[in-house]
């Protein structure tokens, strides 16, 4: 019982009979259950017709639902301002979704051709382009960008201050400054 509460044919059917109760009638719960596992089963195998059909008879009902909000719209222009602006809203909620659908059905019946497009690099400047393919025959390999550490024996950065070189002798390094506390009352010379 619980694997039938939760199959979506089983759910979807119950709600189908539901909602066609008014202008359908009683409809057989079993039979709305094997007529939705059939119409699975073509979309399964890759018959679209079902869907086809669905979006067209949507699109034609969200474009008479347009046409006639609009025309409710028309008739109350000019007298009733609240209704008019009230059904075009909805006219074009309509129109729109009537579109939607219309683009949905269009690219079920067409798909658009699918690029695998390996890279596009496109700029108005200056660019770099680092790509991470392997190395080509005849390349070495680009080396690794890592932090150099104490144990690879060579720092970056000695901590040790050189005596001043070059044409400039006099220059020298900044003197130590005071600085005022920070919030945490912590404060004294930057060197």
């Amino acid at each position: 019982m619980a694997e039938l509460a939760m199959s979506p044919i089983f759910g979807n059917a119950g709600i189908v009979g539901k909602f066609r109760h008014g202008s359908c009638g009683e409809l057989s719960l079993s039979e709305l259950i094997g007529l939705m596992r059939e119409r699975a089963t073509q979309m399964k195998a890759g018959d679209l017709s079902i869907v086809e059909d669905t979006l067209t008879a949507q699109a034609a009902t969200l474009d008479a639902i347009f046409t006639e909000l609009a025309r409710r719209a028309a008739a109350n222009m000019g007298e009733y301002l609240s209704a008019t602006e009230t059904y075009l809203r909805l006219a074009l909620k309509a129109q729109a979704q009537c579109r939607t659908t219309l683009e949905t059905l269009a690219e079920i019946k067409n798909p658009r051709p699918v690029a695998f497009v390996r890279q596009a690099n496109i700029a108005n400047g200056p660019q770099q382009v680092n790509n991470s393919e392997p190395s080509r025959a005849g390349k070495t390999p680009i080396p690794s960008n890592e932090l150099l550490e104490a144990d690879d024996g060579k720092r970056l950065d000695t901590g040790t201050q050189g005596a001043a070189t070059g044409a400039d002798r006099a220059l020298a390094t900044v003197d130590p400054l005071d600085r005022p506390a920070d919030a945490g009352g912590q404060g004294g010379r930057i060197r």
